[in-house]
């Protein structure tokens, strides 16, 4: 049997466990469980870190099971490799094991006048006062505001660092501290690609930065350890997986970079999940955005590898605007029936859709955004409903690459994508004609767990997958031609800016009652 390699993929809203052929790259089988959000209050997103660290239990356990059903030894996976949701932020009892909060999800906003806080004592009131150390915007969505928010807002947590016990992690870290041990002799580490996420990491340095953990407060005692992204950090402590190395680390949407194998310059791959996160590989030197791009670490594959960056625009509502139709609307009863739905209509008929539940992030960082419907007319039912949400996603994508064609000063000329919305055809066929560009979807759609069992597979004392350029697997994929003309497309994207001015401003920090006494 070839040797094979494993990923624990764990995302926003479900947790995953997959293993691959490490010569083939092929997937031999996995488990999915879905995660629990909650919302405590508006603009709130908590998830339990026990329930992650039990999904991810049950997620390995199971799959083990179907291996052996399949008559495949459990001893031929020779390393795990962890991708995660990035800048979701935990605090643990290093002593108890304990989290200390439940776990303060990305796209979270209760933040928002932390964030403000900061900005108004950077000089001139700059949002991208650090931008010149983390690449990142001073916003809601980074780490080191949630943590600020922890560490002001949570007694517990105050207490644990006084007793130095606290220990902060993004979830790979609690991943990898509860896989090798735990309170017994757990490993604290993160790697490059989540750290540069967190805005408490040099970019430039690589490492923690003592001025921005002055700038947010921020003890760096509890910081875990910073590693490259392919090494062996520990091995599992208990399972059917006992004492097999946990060598790759990766935050998912460089873990997919790696998958969709961007290593060269240039190249760039688009996901869509929660959120979507458009990356382009800049090689070993950073790029600074000057249209509202983020600078990122992409992967440090070996401790002796250089580091490489990718321009990153991030959007915060993809697929999330599916659950919202589905879950708080009840317009659709599962995930696959918008894409019916949208095709019955063929058409918005003139009806946008601007889904900024959690402000605007690229290229905009306006956090006072909210989500509106406009266009609408007597004639507009569900299916144009559904038909805008999914031009949506298309929409938030064009004005990222064109973001980044601004910055690069070479334009993309066909956009790689994976990801669970990738399975919607009509979608895919969207993005195409509103790009006017060819979208090319590989027909392995799991493409995060795959990087991140690259890394592994490929890390220092496991080496069981190459990563070279001629020796890296072939996949097989799809391609989406655009089929409308360009000067549609163009009047379709000139109405959804027009949209997304209507969006912007909408949320003031000033006190205003409404029925229920609630501060907006």
């Amino acid at each position: 049997m070839e040797p094979l390699v494993a990923a624990i993929d764990q995302g926003t809203s479900s947790t995953r466990f997959l293993v691959f052929n490490a010569k083939t790259a092929e997937l031999i089988c996995h488990h999915q469980v879905e995660i629990n959000q909650s919302f405590p209050k508006e603009g709130w997103v908590e998830e339990d870190p026990r329930e992650i660290m039990q999904s991810v239990y049950e997620c390995m356990e199971r799959t083990c099971e179907k291996l052996c059903q399949l008559n495949i030894n459990v001893s031929n996976i020779k390393a795990v490799g962890v991708t995660n949701q990035r800048e979701t932020t935990l605090v643990w009892d290093k002593e108890t094991g304990e989290p200390l909060y439940n776990a303060i999800v990305w796209l979270d906003l209760r933040t928002q006048s932390t964030v403000e806080r900061l900005i108004n004592k950077a000089p001139g009131r700059n949002k991208n006062h650090l931008k010149h150390k983390t690449g990142l915007p001073i916003s809601t969505y980074f780490s080191a505001v949630k943590l600020r928010w922890l560490l002001d807002n949570v007694d517990g947590i105050q207490e644990a660092v006084l007793n130095e016990r606290a220990m902060f992690g993004t979830v790979d870290s609690w991943i990898i501290w509860c896989l090798t041990g735990g309170r017994n002799g757990g490993v604290h580490c993160t790697d490059m690609s989540n750290a540069s996420r967190t805005m408490l990491f040099n970019i430039h340095t690589m490492d923690w930065d003592p001025e921005l953990c002055r700038y947010f407060d921020i003890p760096m005692e509890i910081l875990p350890k910073v590693r490259s992204s392919s090494e062996i950090y520990g091995w599992m402590k208990s399972g059917s997986l006992a004492g097999i190395p946990i060598s790759g680390c990766l935050g998912d949407q460089s873990a997919a970079l790696v998958g969709q194998m961007c290593f060269q310059e240039g190249q760039a791959k688009n996901t869509y999940g929660t959120g979507c996160f458009l990356l382009r590989n800049t090689g070993t030197k950073p790029v600074m955005s000057e249209h509202g791009l983020l600078t990122t670490v992409a992967y440090k594959l070996g401790k002796d590898e250089p580091a490489c960056y990718a321009l990153e625009g991030s959007v915060a509502i993809a697929g999330a605007v599916v659950r919202w139709l589905k879950d708080n609307m009840g317009i659709v009863q599962s995930s696959s029936e918008i894409e019916k739905l949208a095709a019955a209509a063929g058409t918005s008929y003139g009806c946008y859709f601007v889904p900024a539940f959690s402000g605007l992030y690229a290229p905009y960082w306006e956090p006072s955004a909210r989500g509106i419907i406009c266009g609408l007319t007597q004639f507009t039912n569900r299916n144009h409903l559904a038909f805008a949400a999914l031009e949506a996603v298309c929409f938030q994508t064009r004005e990222i690459l064109d973001a980044m064609n601004q910055d690069s000063g070479v334009p993309l000329t066909q956009l790689q994508v994976d990801g669970g919305m990738t399975s919607n055809r009509l979608l895919m066929q969207l993005q195409a004609d509103i790009l006017c560009m060819p979208v090319v979807r590989p027909t392995m759609s799991e493409t995060t767990a795959l990087g991140a069992a690259m890394a592994a597979g490929a890390a220092e004392g496991v080496r069981v997958w190459t990563l070279s350029p001629g020796q890296l697997p072939h996949v097989t994929s799809e391609k989406y031609e655009p089929q409308i003309n360009s000067d549609e497309s163009e009047f379709r994207f000139g109405r959804w800016k027009k949209a997304v001015q209507k969006a912007m401003n909408w949320e003031t920090t000033e006190p205003c009652c409404n029925g229920n006494d609630q501060q907006q």
